[in-house]
């Protein structure tokens, strides 16, 4: 028999009538004659709201009674489902992430999954139950709750897919699936019918919020294909798989966009071993995530080190980071908010040239100035001034060919 596990977002089940929705969506694939499992996250807000009450009542709350807290936004969501299911008609239990067999191991807060074991899962199927596990957490070896970080539910959806065997992993969200580009900012932007594991983890450490990128190298790590669709309409969404050799046909698969960003850039760095450990020890030690990090070539003996990270982290940089240009002997350093990342991704980079000299060319022309570079093997990502992203990414999506209409497509493709 089929297995399906189904994971849905906050969004998918914000209110009783969506989330009746829901139930009626895992009614009808089990009546299809598939077993089903369903992975539910906190509905829309909640998890926001509980960290809010918890940093009212107390400035700097415990990892551990964090993780107990905001545990309680899945697991509520998942009993609701689970009795909307019920009065439908169906067989529906919920189960928190301990009962479901998922280990973690003690990093509260962001926890990683050691190893599943789901034989409570197995033995309700067997019973014709739906079993709906709430997302996002886990339990320790020592039996504390854990959670999985933002966006771990998809990541509880992924790895149950692989424990169970699962034949197929359906991500449900508010949108239809992965777009060529943020459809807010390019009307024209296509959903992706296809993208490879790589192209969807390139685009989702260069901004797009569609799937967390844990949750997208355990499904490239175990085989796990997916496809992400929406939970609102039922249409065909973006499947998510090993690269076959077709796909780079395609050299640029979509473009990605990250606001909130601030650089900064300490000038003069002495050409030395051990500066940018120093550096970057001190910025790790405050427990600050950094991007993008391009240092120039040093032809006399000194260097320029750039690098970029969220805004909200930008003044805590500045701050400790001011005492340190001196100490290791640097000139000085410019710190600047108000910066914005435009990456274009696709796995056909490896094998196609003139990507870069496209992306610079159109963005030349609409008068956008780059003020960083960074590159991978199939990414290309440009710091630029955000009050410039939207118009960047207009003449980028189109320079790339990215708004060509569906039909024509199809047509020259049959």
């Amino acid at each position: 028999m089929a297995l399906i596990v189904q994971k849905y977002g906050g969004t998918s089940v914000g209110s009783a009538d969506r989330i009746r929705r829901v139930a009626e969506r895992l009614l009808a694939a089990q009546r299809g004659g598939a077993d089903v499992v369903a992975v539910i996250s906190a509905m829309a807000g909640v998890t926001d709201g509980l960290i809010k009450l918890a940093q009212e009542l107390s400035p700097q709350p415990s990892a551990r009674e964090m993780d107990a807290l905001l545990a309680t936004g899945e697991q509520g969501a998942s009993a609701l489902v689970a009795m909307a299911v019920n009065s439908l008609g169906g067989k529906a239990v919920s189960l928190t992430g301990a009962a479901a067999g998922i280990v973690t191991d003690g990093a509260h807060t962001k926890a990683k999954i050691a190893h599943i074991s789901p034989r409570r899962i197995h033995e309700l199927l067997a019973e014709d139950f739906i079993v709906i596990v709430a997302g996002f957490q886990g339990q320790s070896p020592e039996g504390a709750i854990t959670t999985l970080g933002r966006g771990g539910s998809d990541l509880t959806a992924i790895a149950l897919a692989a424990a169970l065997k699962a034949t197929d992993c359906q991500i449900f969200t508010d949108v239809d699936g992965v777009h060529t580009c943020d459809p807010r900012v390019v009307p024209e932007a296509n959903k992706i019918d296809e993208i490879a594991y790589d192209e969807l983890l390139e685009m989702a450490g260069a901004g797009s919020k569609v799937m967390q990128s844990r949750a997208v190298e355990f499904a490239k790590k175990f085989g796990v294909g997916f496809e992400v669709r929406s939970s609102l309409r039922d249409t065909p969404g973006t499947k998510a798989k090993a690269a076959p050799a077709n796909m780079e046909d395609v050299v640029v698969r979509g473009v990605s966009l990250e606001r909130k960003q601030a650089k900064v850039t300490i000038c003069g760095v002495p050409d030395r071993p051990g500066c940018a450990g120093e550096i970057f020890s001190a910025i790790a030690a405050a427990n600050l995530s950094v991007d993008m990090i391009v240092q120039n070539a040093s032809s006399t003996g000194m260097t320029d080190l750039s690098f970029t990270l969220h805004h909200d982290d930008f003044l805590v940089a500045e701050k400790i980071l001011t005492p340190l240009v001196s100490r290791i002997g640097a000139s000085g350093m410019t710190a600047t908010s108000g910066v914005a990342k435009l990456s274009v991704v696709g796995i056909g980079m490896r094998s196609h040239a003139g990507v870069a000299s496209r992306l610079f060319a159109c963005l030349g022309r609409a008068g956008v100035n780059i003020q960083l570079i960074s590159t991978s093997e199939i990414k290309i990502a440009v710091v630029i001034a955000e009050d410039e992203l939207e118009r960047a990414a207009q003449v980028t999506h189109a320079a790339f060919g990215l708004a060509r209409p569906r039909l024509a497509t199809t047509a020259a493709d049959g």
